[in-house]
């Protein structure tokens, strides 16, 4: 249990939420890089293989390949040196931690698409989208 003090502290201190990413997605994350005077934006692109903690420290892993080495990087959410996040793809996983994307090489690091419904059921999905959008009236 936090402290209701800790608590008040972090909820101020919070900003407003990355896009809504999950383990298994390709990300670019936008992190602000600051070399003397000059400030600039870096992207990193790679595979999210986890996320753990929550409040101020909650942070999400992404991994990459750069000249056949596999580099993973550690973000924390609320650090003000992320400008955004980017979803590229999403992924379709059946773990919390992709752990096993270490031990692997080449095509064995592929993570699977979510699959998209198509044609019919993706009409459904819209009309009960929009359905559920429509204002209900009050007097009613």
């Amino acid at each position: 249990m936090i402290h209701p003090l800790m608590q008040a502290v972090e909820e101020s201190a919070k900003r407003e939420p990355l896009a809504d990413f999950h383990i298994g997605d390709t990300v670019t994350v936008y992190v602000r890089i600051i070399e003397g005077d000059k400030r600039r934006v870096q992207t990193y692109t790679g595979v999210v293989i986890g996320r753990r903690g929550k409040g101020m420290g909650e942070t999400f892993t992404v991994r990459r390949i750069v000249n056949n080495e596999g580099v993973e990087r550690i973000f924390p959410v609320n650090s003000p040196k992320i400008a955004k996040v980017e979803v590229v793809r999403s992924g379709h996983v059946r773990r919390a931690k992709l752990y096993y994307l270490r031990d692997r090489v080449g095509k064995a690091t592929r993570v699977k698409d979510k699959r998209r419904p198509t044609g019919k059921q993706a009409k459904q999905a819209e009309d009960k989208k929009s359905a559920s959008a429509e204002p209900v009236a009050a007097g009613a």
